[in-house]
């Protein structure tokens, strides 16, 4: 095998765990992908797999040389799509329902005409996508990103406002500082990936400010929580959006 084959490889055998399903979609036989990384850990002078009956996982070089693989191999791929001008095959991508409608549902038209022979398949949600075990090439996803092997792309700045029904502002006042809604209650929205519900989140100068408040009802989607709002004229709820 050649060298790119065998960085495809072993990135494969990270990602799935496994030798024989990495050989298979790769399209050799697992004694051949066996012998490809033997040679590549020779060459190297460093164990790069901990193997198992049962199981294989990198080692801590390991780990390292697979981020530096992902990192080559996406690299060549965007060269790749550059110099062809097109894309072609299916993508799959799971985008926040709202960002879809707002953004690329709009854009969708001209970029399919553009590249013909691709096909979209988009997925709608807002929880953890595992995206190797789920088979899905792309999220997007708003917030802060935790620690991932992931390769991540800012995509732009959306402005966040904190809204409040005039039903309720009439009943608890307007708040004047986030010092002011000790008392008040919100409407929470509760992250996937920790479970809990997420604190409304103020910005003065350069210090984000996170103000966590009791909560009567939990969502745990960006449309079900805007309509809170939006229905819920006398809801005694803040809302963060």
């Amino acid at each position: 095998m050649d060298r790119l084959a065998t960085l495809d490889l072993f990135v494969r055998i990270v990602d799935r765990s496994s030798f024989s399903a990495a050989a298979a979609d790769c399209g050799i036989s697992r004694p051949v992908a066996t012998a490809a990384i033997k040679a590549l850990e020779q060459r190297l002078g460093t164990r790069l797999l901990h193997r198992s009956t049962r199981h294989v996982r990198p080692t801590e070089e390991g780990a390292a040389y697979y981020r530096r693989c992902v990192a080559i191999l996406a690299d060549i791929e965007d060269a790749d799509r550059s110099a062809s001008g097109a894309v072609a095959g299916l993508l799959r991508a799971d985008v926040i329902g709202r960002l879809a409608r707002m953004l690329l549902l709009p854009a969708l038209p001209d970029f399919l005409a553009r590249h013909p022979a691709l096909t979209v398949h988009l997925g709608e949600g807002e929880r953890f996508v595992d995206l190797v075990r789920e088979g899905v090439d792309c999220v997007v996803r708003t917030g802060s990103l935790p620690d991932s092997d992931m390769i991540a792309r800012p995509l732009g700045v959306m402005e966040e406002v904190t809204v409040a029904s005039p039903a309720y502002l009439a009943r608890h006042g307007m708040p004047a500082s986030p010092d002011d809604l000790e008392g008040h209650q919100m409407i929470g929205f509760v992250s996937s990936r920790t479970g809990q519900p997420l604190p409304l989140e103020f910005t003065h100068g350069e210090e984000v400010i996170e103000v966590s408040l009791s909560a009567r009802l939990l969502v745990g989607g960006v449309d079900t929580y805007a309509e809170a709002a939006r229905l819920w004229p006398r809801a005694d709820s803040a809302l963060r959006l």
